[in-house]
Protein backbone atom coordinates (compact mmCIF):
# COMPACT_ATOMS: atom_id res chain seq x y z
CA UNK A 1 0.00 0.00 0.00
CA UNK A 2 2.61 2.36 0.82
CA UNK A 3 4.62 1.80 -2.26
CA UNK A 4 1.09 2.93 -4.45
CA UNK A 5 0.98 5.81 -2.21
CA UNK A 6 4.31 6.67 -3.51
CA UNK A 7 3.34 6.63 -7.05
CA UNK A 8 -0.13 8.13 -6.53
CA UNK A 9 2.63 11.00 -5.33
CA UNK A 10 4.99 10.43 -8.24
CA UNK A 11 2.49 10.94 -10.85
CA UNK A 12 1.01 13.90 -8.87
CA UNK A 13 4.25 15.80 -8.66
CA UNK A 14 5.00 14.77 -12.33
CA UNK A 15 1.43 16.09 -13.77
CA UNK A 16 2.21 19.64 -11.67
CA UNK A 17 5.49 20.09 -13.07
CA UNK A 18 7.06 20.14 -10.10
CA UNK A 19 9.78 17.15 -11.31
CA UNK A 20 10.61 16.17 -14.42
CA UNK A 21 11.04 12.42 -15.41
CA UNK A 22 14.93 12.81 -15.11
CA UNK A 23 14.43 13.61 -11.67
CA UNK A 24 11.91 11.19 -10.65
CA UNK A 25 14.03 8.05 -9.89
CA UNK A 26 16.12 10.24 -6.95
CA UNK A 27 13.09 12.06 -5.98
CA UNK A 28 11.37 8.56 -5.20
CA UNK A 29 14.36 7.44 -3.76
CA UNK A 30 14.99 10.02 -1.18
CA UNK A 31 11.35 9.32 -0.43
CA UNK A 32 12.08 5.54 -0.27
CA UNK A 33 14.94 7.26 2.39
CA UNK A 34 12.91 9.30 4.87
CA UNK A 35 10.32 6.14 4.54
CA UNK A 36 13.11 3.85 5.71
CA UNK A 37 12.09 1.18 2.46
CA UNK A 38 14.62 -0.94 0.93
CA UNK A 39 12.14 0.66 -2.51
CA UNK A 40 10.37 -0.86 -5.05
CA UNK A 41 10.16 -0.48 -8.66
CA UNK A 42 6.34 -0.68 -7.68
CA UNK A 43 6.22 3.13 -6.85
CA UNK A 44 7.32 3.99 -9.98
CA UNK A 45 4.46 4.50 -12.59
CA UNK A 46 4.40 2.94 -15.93
CA UNK A 47 3.55 5.23 -18.93
CA UNK A 48 -0.43 4.55 -18.93
CA UNK A 49 -0.42 4.91 -15.17
CA UNK A 50 1.02 8.70 -16.46
CA UNK A 51 -2.37 9.02 -18.38
CA UNK A 52 -4.72 7.89 -16.70
CA UNK A 53 -6.99 10.52 -14.42
CA UNK A 54 -7.82 7.75 -11.77
CA UNK A 55 -4.56 8.70 -10.43
CA UNK A 56 -3.87 12.03 -11.39
CA UNK A 57 -6.72 12.85 -9.88
CA UNK A 58 -5.98 11.46 -6.58
CA UNK A 59 -6.12 14.96 -3.86
CA UNK A 60 -2.63 15.78 -2.40
CA UNK A 61 -4.09 15.77 0.83
CA UNK A 62 -5.42 11.92 0.09
CA UNK A 63 -1.93 10.81 -0.53
CA UNK A 64 -0.22 12.87 1.91
CA UNK A 65 -2.56 11.63 5.14
CA UNK A 66 -1.69 7.70 3.92
CA UNK A 67 1.90 8.02 3.84
CA UNK A 68 1.79 10.16 7.33
CA UNK A 69 -0.75 7.39 8.40
CA UNK A 70 2.06 4.76 7.41
CA UNK A 71 4.70 6.92 9.08
CA UNK A 72 2.91 6.87 12.17
CA UNK A 73 2.49 3.05 12.36
CA UNK A 74 5.86 2.52 11.70
CA UNK A 75 7.11 4.70 14.56
CA UNK A 76 8.68 7.22 12.14
CA UNK A 77 7.23 10.39 13.88
CA UNK A 78 7.24 10.54 17.44
CA UNK A 79 3.61 11.01 17.83
CA UNK A 80 0.73 11.34 15.78
CA UNK A 81 -0.42 14.79 16.07
CA UNK A 82 -0.59 17.72 14.18
CA UNK A 83 2.91 19.07 14.93
CA UNK A 84 4.78 16.37 14.11
CA UNK A 85 2.10 15.16 11.27
CA UNK A 86 3.33 18.64 9.84
CA UNK A 87 7.27 18.43 10.33
CA UNK A 88 7.56 14.88 8.40
CA UNK A 89 4.69 15.59 5.53
CA UNK A 90 6.76 18.47 4.25
CA UNK A 91 9.97 16.72 4.58
CA UNK A 92 8.17 14.07 2.13
CA UNK A 93 7.19 17.05 -0.16
CA UNK A 94 10.68 18.24 -0.31
CA UNK A 95 11.88 15.18 -1.81
CA UNK A 96 10.24 16.42 -4.76
CA UNK A 97 10.67 19.97 -4.29
CA UNK A 98 13.74 21.45 -6.95
CA UNK A 99 16.39 23.37 -5.53
CA UNK A 100 16.61 26.93 -5.29
CA UNK A 101 18.88 27.26 -8.19
CA UNK A 102 16.14 25.92 -10.44
CA UNK A 103 12.96 27.79 -9.19
CA UNK A 104 15.17 30.57 -9.47
CA UNK A 105 15.93 30.38 -13.06
CA UNK A 106 12.31 29.45 -14.05
CA UNK A 107 11.03 32.51 -12.27
CA UNK A 108 13.59 34.80 -14.39
CA UNK A 109 13.04 33.58 -17.40
CA UNK A 110 9.61 34.03 -17.04
CA UNK A 111 9.72 37.13 -15.62
CA UNK A 112 12.25 38.53 -18.60
CA UNK A 113 10.77 36.36 -21.62
CA UNK A 114 6.86 37.33 -20.73
CA UNK A 115 5.91 39.26 -17.43
CA UNK A 116 6.55 40.12 -13.97
CA UNK A 117 2.82 38.44 -13.83
CA UNK A 118 3.38 35.45 -15.87
CA UNK A 119 6.49 35.05 -13.34
CA UNK A 120 4.43 35.52 -10.39
CA UNK A 121 1.57 33.34 -11.59
CA UNK A 122 3.98 30.39 -12.05
CA UNK A 123 5.49 30.97 -8.91
CA UNK A 124 2.10 31.42 -7.12
CA UNK A 125 0.73 27.64 -8.53
CA UNK A 126 4.40 26.19 -7.86
CA UNK A 127 4.02 26.94 -4.40
CA UNK A 128 0.45 25.69 -4.00
CA UNK A 129 1.86 21.96 -5.89
CA UNK A 130 4.56 21.89 -3.65
CA UNK A 131 2.18 21.54 -0.84
CA UNK A 132 4.08 25.03 1.07
CA UNK A 133 0.59 26.61 0.43
CA UNK A 134 -1.78 24.00 2.05
CA UNK A 135 -4.70 24.69 -0.20
CA UNK A 136 -6.65 22.34 1.57
CA UNK A 137 -6.41 23.89 4.88
CA UNK A 138 -6.88 27.58 3.03
CA UNK A 139 -10.19 26.14 1.65
CA UNK A 140 -11.30 25.85 5.30
CA UNK A 141 -11.33 29.35 6.17
CA UNK A 142 -14.62 31.25 6.25
CA UNK A 143 -14.97 34.62 4.40
CA UNK A 144 -17.61 36.85 3.36
CA UNK A 145 -17.91 40.80 3.10
CA UNK A 146 -20.38 43.32 4.50
CA UNK A 147 -20.89 46.68 3.67
CA UNK A 148 -20.81 49.45 5.69
CA UNK A 149 -20.45 52.87 5.73
CA UNK A 150 -17.10 52.46 4.10
CA UNK A 151 -18.19 50.04 0.99
CA UNK A 152 -18.26 46.41 1.65
CA UNK A 153 -15.40 45.02 4.35
CA UNK A 154 -13.31 41.56 3.77
CA UNK A 155 -14.27 39.49 6.65
CA UNK A 156 -12.37 36.09 7.27
CA UNK A 157 -12.54 33.71 9.67
CA UNK A 158 -8.77 31.96 9.73
CA UNK A 159 -8.81 27.94 9.88
CA UNK A 160 -6.07 27.25 7.96
CA UNK A 161 -3.46 27.49 10.74
CA UNK A 162 -3.10 24.33 12.93
CA UNK A 163 -4.26 24.53 16.38
CA UNK A 164 -1.10 24.50 18.54
CA UNK A 165 -1.21 20.74 20.21
CA UNK A 166 -0.82 21.26 23.99
CA UNK A 167 1.38 18.03 23.84
CA UNK A 168 3.84 20.14 21.24
CA UNK A 169 3.74 22.89 23.47
CA UNK A 170 4.94 20.96 26.33
CA UNK A 171 7.41 19.30 24.24
CA UNK A 172 8.69 22.07 22.84
CA UNK A 173 9.43 23.83 26.34
CA UNK A 174 11.40 20.97 27.02
CA UNK A 175 13.58 21.42 23.95
CA UNK A 176 16.79 23.67 23.97
CA UNK A 177 16.24 27.22 23.05
CA UNK A 178 17.88 27.49 19.08
CA UNK A 179 18.88 30.30 17.57
CA UNK A 180 19.10 29.65 13.79
CA UNK A 181 16.94 30.72 12.33
CA UNK A 182 16.93 33.77 14.14
CA UNK A 183 13.02 34.25 12.94
CA UNK A 184 10.68 32.52 10.52
CA UNK A 185 11.41 35.31 7.83
CA UNK A 186 14.95 34.80 7.66
CA UNK A 187 15.93 33.55 4.15
CA UNK A 188 18.10 30.71 6.16
CA UNK A 189 14.14 29.04 6.42
CA UNK A 190 14.73 27.85 2.65
CA UNK A 191 15.29 24.48 3.16
CA UNK A 192 14.88 24.00 7.24
CA UNK A 193 13.41 21.08 8.62
CA UNK A 194 11.83 22.99 11.03
CA UNK A 195 11.00 22.15 15.18
CA UNK A 196 8.64 21.68 17.46
CA UNK A 197 8.80 25.21 17.92
CA UNK A 198 9.71 26.55 14.57
CA UNK A 199 7.78 25.26 11.20
CA UNK A 200 9.45 22.91 8.81
CA UNK A 201 9.94 24.45 5.17
CA UNK A 202 11.54 21.75 3.41
CA UNK A 203 9.41 22.52 0.02
CA UNK A 204 9.80 26.60 0.84
CA UNK A 205 11.40 28.76 -2.12
CA UNK A 206 12.62 32.30 -1.63
CA UNK A 207 12.62 33.89 -4.46
CA UNK A 208 16.40 36.35 -4.80
CA UNK A 209 14.88 40.61 -6.12
CA UNK A 210 16.81 43.43 -5.60
CA UNK A 211 15.46 46.56 -3.80
CA UNK A 212 17.40 49.48 -4.49
CA UNK A 213 20.01 47.54 -4.86
CA UNK A 214 20.50 45.70 -1.70
CA UNK A 215 19.76 41.87 -1.67
CA UNK A 216 16.00 41.00 -0.96
CA UNK A 217 13.64 37.82 -0.87
CA UNK A 218 10.30 37.21 -2.36
CA UNK A 219 8.00 34.62 -1.00
CA UNK A 220 4.13 33.90 -0.72
CA UNK A 221 2.87 33.40 2.94
CA UNK A 222 2.05 29.48 3.28
CA UNK A 223 -1.55 31.09 5.28
CA UNK A 224 -2.10 33.40 1.87
CA UNK A 225 -4.92 35.70 3.64
CA UNK A 226 -5.82 36.28 0.46
CA UNK A 227 -5.05 36.38 -3.69
CA UNK A 228 -1.58 35.76 -3.90
CA UNK A 229 -0.26 37.17 -0.72
CA UNK A 230 3.51 37.50 -0.96
CA UNK A 231 6.23 38.50 1.49
CA UNK A 232 9.43 40.68 0.83
CA UNK A 233 12.24 40.44 3.20
CA UNK A 234 15.42 41.95 3.95
CA UNK A 235 18.14 39.14 3.21
CA UNK A 236 19.68 40.76 6.41
CA UNK A 237 18.15 40.09 9.80
CA UNK A 238 17.85 43.75 10.37
CA UNK A 239 14.44 45.60 12.45
CA UNK A 240 11.20 47.25 10.74
CA UNK A 241 11.53 51.29 10.90
CA UNK A 242 9.54 53.15 8.80
CA UNK A 243 11.20 56.11 7.30
CA UNK A 244 11.86 57.89 3.48
CA UNK A 245 14.22 54.77 2.52
CA UNK A 246 10.92 52.72 3.49
CA UNK A 247 8.97 54.77 0.90
CA UNK A 248 11.32 54.54 -1.90
CA UNK A 249 11.68 51.05 -1.08
CA UNK A 250 8.07 50.29 -1.69
CA UNK A 251 8.01 52.07 -5.24
CA UNK A 252 10.79 50.31 -5.97
CA UNK A 253 8.92 47.02 -5.42
CA UNK A 254 5.53 48.05 -7.08
CA UNK A 255 7.94 49.29 -10.10
CA UNK A 256 9.32 45.74 -10.51
CA UNK A 257 5.97 44.37 -9.86
CA UNK A 258 3.43 46.93 -11.18
CA UNK A 259 0.37 44.44 -11.03
CA UNK A 260 1.03 43.97 -7.16
CA UNK A 261 0.68 46.04 -4.20
CA UNK A 262 2.62 46.31 -1.28
CA UNK A 263 2.85 47.75 2.04
CA UNK A 264 4.45 47.56 5.63
CA UNK A 265 3.19 47.03 9.07
CA UNK A 266 4.17 49.62 11.24
CA UNK A 267 7.48 49.68 13.47
CA UNK A 268 5.89 49.67 17.34
CA UNK A 269 4.69 47.56 19.15
CA UNK A 270 0.56 46.89 19.46
CA UNK A 271 0.32 49.00 16.08
CA UNK A 272 2.83 46.62 14.50
CA UNK A 273 0.58 43.64 14.67
CA UNK A 274 4.20 41.72 13.14
CA UNK A 275 7.75 40.11 13.23
CA UNK A 276 9.10 43.54 13.85
CA UNK A 277 12.75 42.09 14.45
CA UNK A 278 12.43 41.54 10.66
CA UNK A 279 12.19 43.98 8.07
CA UNK A 280 9.73 42.96 5.74
CA UNK A 281 6.89 43.87 3.56
CA UNK A 282 3.62 42.53 2.64
CA UNK A 283 1.71 42.39 -0.76
CA UNK A 284 -0.05 40.33 -3.56
CA UNK A 285 -2.70 40.77 -6.53
CA UNK A 286 -5.62 41.84 -4.82
CA UNK A 287 -7.87 44.69 -4.53
CA UNK A 288 -8.09 45.75 -0.61
CA UNK A 289 -11.29 47.59 0.51
CA UNK A 290 -9.52 50.97 1.55
CA UNK A 291 -7.85 51.00 -2.30
CA UNK A 292 -11.23 51.76 -3.03
CA UNK A 293 -11.86 54.32 -0.54
CA UNK A 294 -12.53 57.43 -2.43
CA UNK A 295 -10.75 60.93 -1.11
CA UNK A 296 -12.83 62.98 1.14
CA UNK A 297 -10.92 66.13 1.43
CA UNK A 298 -7.92 67.31 -0.08
CA UNK A 299 -5.06 69.64 0.40
CA UNK A 300 -1.99 70.55 -0.94
CA UNK A 301 1.47 69.92 0.27
CA UNK A 302 4.14 72.78 0.52
CA UNK A 303 6.32 72.21 -1.70
CA UNK A 304 5.36 69.02 -3.54
CA UNK A 305 3.62 70.42 -6.60
CA UNK A 306 3.76 67.23 -8.43
CA UNK A 307 1.93 65.46 -5.39
CA UNK A 308 -1.80 65.13 -4.73
CA UNK A 309 -2.94 64.55 -1.37
CA UNK A 310 -6.17 63.68 0.77
CA UNK A 311 -7.99 61.98 3.07
CA UNK A 312 -9.89 58.97 2.52
CA UNK A 313 -13.26 58.49 3.40
CA UNK A 314 -11.91 55.37 5.81
CA UNK A 315 -12.62 54.30 9.57
CA UNK A 316 -8.57 54.64 10.23
CA UNK A 317 -7.25 58.23 9.56
CA UNK A 318 -5.77 57.74 6.00
CA UNK A 319 -4.17 60.18 3.92
CA UNK A 320 -3.45 59.24 0.50
CA UNK A 321 -0.58 60.76 -1.68
CA UNK A 322 -0.27 59.92 -5.39
CA UNK A 323 1.89 61.71 -8.55
CA UNK A 324 4.02 60.50 -11.62
CA UNK A 325 7.35 60.71 -9.77
CA UNK A 326 8.33 58.32 -7.14
CA UNK A 327 10.99 59.76 -5.44
CA UNK A 328 9.16 63.28 -4.96
CA UNK A 329 6.07 61.09 -3.53
CA UNK A 330 8.67 59.29 -1.09
CA UNK A 331 10.15 62.67 0.12
CA UNK A 332 6.51 63.81 0.45
CA UNK A 333 5.47 60.76 2.60
CA UNK A 334 8.77 61.75 4.54
CA UNK A 335 7.23 64.94 5.10
CA UNK A 336 4.61 63.79 6.52
CA UNK A 337 5.99 61.21 8.98
CA UNK A 338 8.57 63.70 10.33
CA UNK A 339 5.11 65.80 11.38
CA UNK A 340 3.31 63.05 12.57
CA UNK A 341 6.09 61.56 14.76
CA UNK A 342 6.50 65.04 16.16
CA UNK A 343 2.64 65.86 16.77
CA UNK A 344 0.89 66.27 19.73
CA UNK A 345 -2.72 67.58 20.12
CA UNK A 346 -3.83 67.26 23.56
CA UNK A 347 -7.40 68.20 22.65
CA UNK A 348 -7.77 64.69 20.35
CA UNK A 349 -5.63 62.72 22.70
CA UNK A 350 -2.75 62.41 20.51
CA UNK A 351 0.17 62.28 22.30
CA UNK A 352 3.58 62.08 20.31
CA UNK A 353 5.94 60.87 23.47
CA UNK A 354 4.99 59.95 26.78
CA UNK A 355 8.05 59.97 29.55
CA UNK A 356 10.46 59.50 26.53
CA UNK A 357 8.99 56.91 24.44
CA UNK A 358 7.38 57.86 21.11
CA UNK A 359 4.15 57.09 20.23
CA UNK A 360 3.36 58.20 16.92
CA UNK A 361 4.08 56.27 13.40
CA UNK A 362 2.59 55.29 10.06
CA UNK A 363 1.48 52.31 8.49
CA UNK A 364 2.22 52.40 4.40
CA UNK A 365 0.97 50.69 1.23
CA UNK A 366 1.70 51.31 -2.19
CA UNK A 367 0.49 50.34 -5.55
CA UNK A 368 -0.10 51.56 -9.15
CA UNK A 369 -3.30 53.04 -10.49
CA UNK A 370 -4.01 55.24 -13.80
CA UNK A 371 -0.02 55.24 -14.99
CA UNK A 372 0.82 56.73 -11.26
CA UNK A 373 2.23 55.71 -7.91
CA UNK A 374 0.02 56.20 -4.96
CA UNK A 375 0.63 55.89 -1.75
CA UNK A 376 -2.17 55.50 1.15
CA UNK A 377 -0.77 56.24 5.16
CA UNK A 378 -2.18 54.85 8.04
CA UNK A 379 -1.31 57.52 10.79
CA UNK A 380 -1.34 55.58 13.85
CA UNK A 381 -0.38 55.95 17.66
CA UNK A 382 0.18 53.68 20.27
CA UNK A 383 -0.54 54.62 23.70
CA UNK A 384 -2.00 52.87 26.62
CA UNK A 385 -3.83 54.38 29.62
CA UNK A 386 -5.47 52.34 32.49
CA UNK A 387 -8.80 51.79 30.72
CA UNK A 388 -7.24 51.02 27.93
CA UNK A 389 -4.53 48.90 29.02
CA UNK A 390 -3.78 47.16 24.70
CA UNK A 391 -3.97 50.77 23.35
CA UNK A 392 -6.24 53.41 23.32
CA UNK A 393 -5.73 53.12 19.38
CA UNK A 394 -6.64 49.22 19.60
CA UNK A 395 -10.13 47.46 19.90
CA UNK A 396 -11.74 48.60 22.58
CA UNK A 397 -12.82 45.70 25.41
CA UNK A 398 -16.84 45.65 24.23
CA UNK A 399 -15.36 44.23 20.73
CA UNK A 400 -12.83 42.03 22.38
CA UNK A 401 -15.87 39.39 22.22
CA UNK A 402 -14.96 39.48 17.94
CA UNK A 403 -11.66 40.91 17.95
CA UNK A 404 -9.17 41.16 20.51
CA UNK A 405 -5.30 40.88 18.64
CA UNK A 406 -3.71 43.85 17.22
CA UNK A 407 -4.31 45.80 14.28
CA UNK A 408 -2.13 45.49 11.51
CA UNK A 409 -1.17 46.30 7.76
CA UNK A 410 -3.97 43.93 6.48
CA UNK A 411 -7.00 45.07 8.82
CA UNK A 412 -5.43 48.29 8.11
CA UNK A 413 -6.57 47.82 4.58
CA UNK A 414 -9.94 46.47 5.13
CA UNK A 415 -9.79 42.59 5.43
CA UNK A 416 -10.41 41.09 8.65
CA UNK A 417 -8.53 38.38 10.30
CA UNK A 418 -10.79 36.93 12.93
CA UNK A 419 -9.58 34.29 15.47
CA UNK A 420 -10.90 30.34 14.38
CA UNK A 421 -12.79 30.79 17.84
CA UNK A 422 -15.55 32.07 16.31
CA UNK A 423 -16.83 29.54 14.23
CA UNK A 424 -17.55 27.15 17.33
CA UNK A 425 -18.68 30.35 19.46
CA UNK A 426 -20.93 31.81 16.67
CA UNK A 427 -22.47 28.67 15.46
CA UNK A 428 -23.28 28.14 19.22
CA UNK A 429 -24.70 31.46 19.67
CA UNK A 430 -26.88 30.98 16.26
CA UNK A 431 -28.65 27.42 17.83
CA UNK A 432 -29.21 29.31 21.05
CA UNK A 433 -30.52 32.79 19.90
CA UNK A 434 -33.09 30.37 17.70
CA UNK A 435 -34.17 27.85 20.57
CA UNK A 436 -34.31 31.36 22.92
CA UNK A 437 -31.76 30.00 25.61
CA UNK A 438 -29.96 32.19 28.53
CA UNK A 439 -26.64 33.67 26.46
CA UNK A 440 -24.79 33.32 29.55
CA UNK A 441 -25.45 30.23 30.73
CA UNK A 442 -23.03 29.21 28.51
CA UNK A 443 -19.32 29.58 27.89
CA UNK A 444 -19.22 29.81 24.06
CA UNK A 445 -22.04 32.59 24.54
CA UNK A 446 -21.63 34.57 27.49
CA UNK A 447 -19.20 37.07 25.98
CA UNK A 448 -21.49 37.41 23.03
CA UNK A 449 -24.60 38.08 25.45
CA UNK A 450 -24.69 41.78 25.20
CA UNK A 451 -23.93 42.26 21.58
CA UNK A 452 -26.56 39.58 20.71
CA UNK A 453 -29.22 42.06 23.01
CA UNK A 454 -28.90 44.43 20.13
CA UNK A 455 -30.31 42.05 17.47
CA UNK A 456 -31.37 38.66 18.45
CA UNK A 457 -35.27 39.74 18.24
CA UNK A 458 -34.55 39.78 13.98
CA UNK A 459 -33.18 36.40 13.94
CA UNK A 460 -35.24 33.22 12.61
CA UNK A 461 -34.07 30.10 12.04
CA UNK A 462 -33.60 30.99 8.47
CA UNK A 463 -31.51 34.46 8.68
CA UNK A 464 -29.62 33.91 12.05
CA UNK A 465 -26.24 33.16 10.42
CA UNK A 466 -27.00 35.83 7.63
CA UNK A 467 -27.45 38.37 10.80
CA UNK A 468 -24.49 37.40 12.62
CA UNK A 469 -22.53 37.88 9.72
CA UNK A 470 -23.59 41.12 8.87
CA UNK A 471 -23.08 41.76 12.89
CA UNK A 472 -19.87 40.76 13.01
CA UNK A 473 -18.97 42.58 10.03
CA UNK A 474 -20.21 45.97 11.82
CA UNK A 475 -18.02 45.23 14.93
CA UNK A 476 -15.24 45.16 12.45
CA UNK A 477 -16.26 48.13 11.15
CA UNK A 478 -16.00 49.57 14.99
CA UNK A 479 -12.87 48.23 15.24
CA UNK A 480 -11.33 50.36 12.28
CA UNK A 481 -12.62 53.31 13.96
CA UNK A 482 -11.29 52.25 17.42
CA UNK A 483 -7.66 52.57 15.70
CA UNK A 484 -8.31 56.12 14.10
CA UNK A 485 -6.23 58.52 15.82
CA UNK A 486 -8.78 60.90 14.31
CA UNK A 487 -12.39 59.68 14.84
CA UNK A 488 -15.33 60.03 12.20
CA UNK A 489 -17.26 62.65 13.97
CA UNK A 490 -17.27 66.31 13.52
CA UNK A 491 -14.50 66.87 16.38
CA UNK A 492 -12.27 64.55 14.84
CA UNK A 493 -12.99 65.93 11.61
CA UNK A 494 -11.63 69.21 13.04
CA UNK A 495 -8.72 67.77 14.81
CA UNK A 496 -7.32 66.08 11.55
CA UNK A 497 -7.79 69.33 9.88
CA UNK A 498 -5.76 70.69 12.39
CA UNK A 499 -2.97 68.10 11.64
CA UNK A 500 -2.99 68.48 7.82
CA UNK A 501 -2.82 72.39 7.75
CA UNK A 502 0.97 71.68 9.59
CA UNK A 503 1.31 69.80 6.33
Amino acid sequence: MIYDLIKKLAVYALSRGIVCEDDLVYSVNRLFSLLKLSGDSAAFPSAEEMASSSLSSVPLEEILAGILDYACENKLVPENSTAYRDLFDTEVMACFTPPPSEVNARFSDLYSSKSPQAATDWFYAFSRSTDYIRDYRIAKDIKWTVDTDYGALDITINLSKPEKDPKAIAAAKNQAKAAYPKCQLCIENEGYAGRLDHPARGNHRIIPIKILGEPWGFQYSPYVYYNEHCIVLNKAHVPMVIDKAVFSKLFDFVRQFPHYIVGSNADLPIVGGSILAHEHFQGGNYEFPMARAPVERSFSLKGFPGVSAGILKWPMSVIRISGGDSGELASAAAYILDKWRAYTDRDAFIFAETDGTPHNTITPIARSRGGLFELDLALRNNITTEEHPLGVYHPHAELHHIKKENIGLIEVMGLAILPARLRTELDALASAIVEGRDLRADELTAKHADWAAGFASECTAENVHQVLRRETGLVFEKVLCDAGVFKRTPEGAAAFGRFTSTL
